[in-house]
């Protein structure tokens, strides 16, 4: 999938009450049976809930947070995605330990702790993506690649079948439910769609778009100069970090997010500033060319970003740049670095949170 729009959302988010009336706007009840509000959850013994998707919504995500007071048994279903051609399942092993993925193959998440035995240990969340394609991909705790930058979720192709279904719950054992989200619009993965809307906003569609914006630019520096893999969000900007990287690099941060006015009574629209600092990062012969190479990227960047975001003037617009370049102060700087920072403005609709 891409970065979810503002009108891609979680539209059925149950967060511990009765998920046949979860309440707020925009967020469609859940069908079943079983449960009931325990400590501001839900907790169920025998039950499953579910939505049916239309049939063109072919690409889906749920995503839930439990626990296990008791396991339920070997291969009980505990999620379902299924789109009318292919359906995967999350089922328990019927321990706290393990998990079930199940498709066309099976695969499993083991060293769990679901019932929370260690003192450290927190609820389990589990991200369940189903593609119209047939790819359906499982990540536990929002975790795309480990420590290791190796990926850790499980990615098969989901089975044949007619099924048209989203459900979650458990026939058997006793689970807390403490959140369940569900979004019809696309095969989310958790840099494209977080749970929280605020997050949302901020990093994946300001953060990361502009990330993903130059890395798709058709021109010539930003396209043959920069590897897509040196244009990245500065999660780490340590000297330690920035040595393995390969010059040229661009990095995007945000610097500030603030809300000069709420834009209609209640907050039910705000209108919320970004701060996008994009630093570039070269190296060349002398620090003239380091310089001159910088310069030309820099350039780029800000027409990309100038002619292809911030259109729309009534929602998203960009407001303002500044630009500051680096030059050279001491013998020893062999590395360039211009700053670019961008404020843009957009107006942001608060009632599907």
């Amino acid at each position: 999938m891409a970065i979810a729009t503002k009108n891609q959302f979680w539209n059925a988010r149950m967060t511990g009450v009765n998920p046949a009336n979860p309440g707020g706007n925009s967020n469609d009840s859940w069908s079943g049976s079983g449960g009931s509000t325990v400590d501001d959850s839900w907790v169920i013994t025998n039950g499953t809930w579910s939505i049916t998707p239309a049939a063109d919504e072919n690409d889906l995500t749920v995503v839930a947070c439990f626990e296990y007071t008791t396991a339920p048994s070997d291969d009980a279903v505990l999620l379902t995605l299924a789109n009318g051609s292919h359906r995967v399942d999350v089922k328990s092993d019927g321990t706290a330990a393990g998990l079930k993925v199940v498709g066309d193959t099976t695969a499993t998440f083991s060293n769990l702790d679901m019932s929370l035995t260690d003192t450290e240990s927190v609820p389990i969340i589990i991200r369940l993506t189903l593609s119209s394609a047939g790819v359906a991909k499982c990540y536990r705790y929002e975790i795309i690649e480990n420590d290791d930058a190796v990926n850790d979720f499980i990615s098969l192709n989901a089975s044949s079948s007619s099924d048209n279904t989203v459900s979650w719950g458990n026939t058997s054992g006793n689970v807390t439910w403490h959140s369940v989200y569900y979004s019809k619009y696309g095969a989310f993965d958790p840099r494209e769609l977080m749970t929280s809307d605020f997050a949302q906003d901020i990093h994946i569609r300001m953060a990361l778009g502009v990330v993903e914006q130059l890395q798709s630019s058709p021109k010539p520096y930003l396209k043959t100069q920069v590897d897509n893999s040196n244009i990245i969000f500065a999660y780490d900007l340590s000297s330690d970090n920035v040595r393995k990287l390969v010059t040229p690099f661009i990095h995007v941060y945000i610097d500030r997010i603030g809300s000069p006015e709420f834009d209609a009574l209640s907050g039910a629209s705000i209108i919320q500033e970004y701060d996008i600092d994009v630093y570039v990062t070269t190296k060349g012969t002398n620090y003239e060319n380091a310089y001159m190479s910088g310069l030309n990227i820099l350039g780029e960047v800000f027409d990309e970003l100038y002619t292809n975001t911030g259109l729309n003037g009534t929602t998203d617009s960009l407001d303002s740049h500044e630009v500051n370049l680096d030059t050279r102060l001491d013998d020893d700087d062999i590395i360039c670095t211009h700053q670019l920072t961008l404020t843009y403005r957009r107006r942001i609709k608060m009632t599907r949170r």
